[in-house]
């Protein structure tokens, strides 16, 4: 009967020595070889991001020979107030290249850090091609470590992280007072190890509980190497104007400014009216005769294409169940009670935005005071919408131009602060004050014997052809 023994109790010791060296140099050699198919994995990874970085920014050198490319071939029209913020961002395009936020050493982690390139917060009138030349920028950047995110889309993963490192937080032990806490520096340190450039969409303030931590929040961010490019509408002095509790908001603004220069886009164009599709109507009115029944018969011309069933859907945002009503695969269709009458914010827009990409919105009333809340979600909706290139069809009760309007004298700071939170201008009439949607009011008078006054208004226009789709960020105006 046989016996089983030990390798090394049959051996000499010298040969018993050889076979662990052999067994050890076996186990070395597959770590190494483990080791060179991670790295290897990771310099494919590397160059196929590379790879589709080239393939975004064209194989152009730089934001501005890009830009210069897109003249040349006639995709885009010249605009100085472009060029000069491109010629600025083409430069920090250089100066960043190669930087990273990172410590080389544990002296420069804890004594000295490199000094970050100051950033750029680019401001002006909507469709002028802030997000445009933005992400041309973006595109070019040479660093792995960077983000480009909406503005909103970001504040709502910071209170996450919050929550996240509150909920880890040991239980206070009853009877005992629990020790402060405050999450936000390591928050901003979580988020520098992850990007050292982060680009900002649509920099506005609208909410008290995001006002509240942002000097802090980027105050940590900058002493962590960050470099911030954002766009707005506004300029840097009137973020979170006549806002709840602004005085502890100010000293952000001096910190904004202090690590990014400020730079207007402002030519005084609105390119998205002059890149209005000339077919394809997306705005009706419920006086017209069929509407209804048109954008019925438009919503089962899309649903058809979809490898769905018309159906209700719920939606899972943060642990609460959003219920829309009607919705086929990736066409939703709902009326203005669903999305903006109940307590919906910019984190369910934004799954929404995820999940469709064309939404029918029906029975958009007047717009009034009494209906502030409800406006400043149709904001939030739109600015989401728009960033993920969501296709909208409306149905309202007033045309365009009257959606907005005061009504009655609210001369109080209630109404100051929904115009300054919702980018709105006053104008004066004769019989009331009009409000005109966004930041652009344009009023001529018609010399008749009853004098009218026209606004012109910014909305923002979405088309579904799916060409004029494929680059909704306000590119300048397409040539003849």
């Amino acid at each position: 009967m046989a016996v089983w023994m030990p390798l090394s109790s049959k051996m000499s010791p010298s040969a018993s020595l050889g076979c662990t060296l052999l067994r050890r140099g076996q186990h070395s050699t597959i770590k190494l070889l483990k080791s060179v198919m991670s790295c290897r994995r990771r310099g494919l990874a590397v160059e196929a991001q590379r790879a589709s970085e080239e393939e975004t920014s064209g194989g152009y050198g730089g934001p501005l020979d890009h830009y210069s490319g897109l003249i040349r071939d006639g995709t885009l029209r010249e605009d100085e107030h472009q060029r000069a913020v491109m010629q600025k961002l083409d430069q920090l395009h250089k100066t960043i290249r190669g930087y990273s936020n990172t410590p080389t050493s544990i002296f420069q982690k804890f004594f000295t850090r490199p000094k970050p390139p100051k950033g750029y917060y680019i401001y002006g009138d909507v469709g002028t091609g802030k997000t445009m030349v933005m992400d041309m920028f973006y595109s070019h950047v040479e660093t792995e470590k960077k983000k480009r995110v909406h503005f909103h889309g970001f504040m709502l993963d910071v209170h996450k992280r919050i929550h996240r490192l509150k909920q880890s937080l040991p239980k206070r032990k009853a009877g005992k007072m629990a020790k402060s806490y405050d999450p936000i520096a390591p928050v901003a340190e979580e988020i520098s190890e992850e990007a050292c450039l982060l680009c900002f969409d649509e920099f506005q303030v609208t909410d008290i509980a995001d006002a509240m931590i942002l000097k802090q929040l980027f105050e940590n961010l900058f002493l962590h190497g960050v470099v911030v490019v954002a766009t707005s509408n506004r300029m840097p002095e009137d973020l979170y104007k006549n806002g709840l509790q602004r005085v502890n908001f100010v000293p952000f603004i001096a910190v904004l400014q202090k690590y990014c220069q400020t730079i207007r886009l402002d030519s005084g164009i609105d390119y998205r009216k002059t890149n209005r599709p000339s077919k394809g109507k997306l705005y009706f009115l419920s006086s017209e005769p069929d509407a209804e029944e048109t954008l019925d018969k438009l919503f089962d011309e899309l649903a058809f294409k979809q490898n769905d069933i018309t159906r209700p859907r719920v939606l899972n945002v943060h642990n609460r169940k959003v219920r829309l009503n009607k919705a086929c695969g990736t066409v939703l269709d709902c009326t203005f009670e669903e999305l903006c009458d109940r307590p919906l914010g910019a984190s369910d827009y934004l799954e929404i935005s995820r999940l469709f990409d064309t939404v029918f919105i029906r029975h958009v009333p007047l717009l009034t005071l009494n209906k502030k809340t409800q406006a400043r979600r149709l904001i939030t909706l739109v600015d989401a919408f728009y960033d993920h290139k969501v296709r909208v069809v409306i149905l309202a009760d007033h045309p365009l131009e009257e959606v907005f309007v005061l009504e009655g004298d609210h001369g109080h700071d209630e109404s100051h602060i929904l115009m300054d939170d919702l980018g709105l201008k006053r104008v004066k009439t004769p019989r009331a004050l009009g409000f005109v949607f966004r930041t652009h009011v344009k009023v001529e008078k018609v010399k008749e014997k009853k004098k009218k006054k026209e606004l012109g208004i910014n909305f923002v226009w979405f088309g579904l052809d799916p060409v004029l789709l494929a680059s909704p960020n306000t590119p300048n105006a397409l040539k003849p």
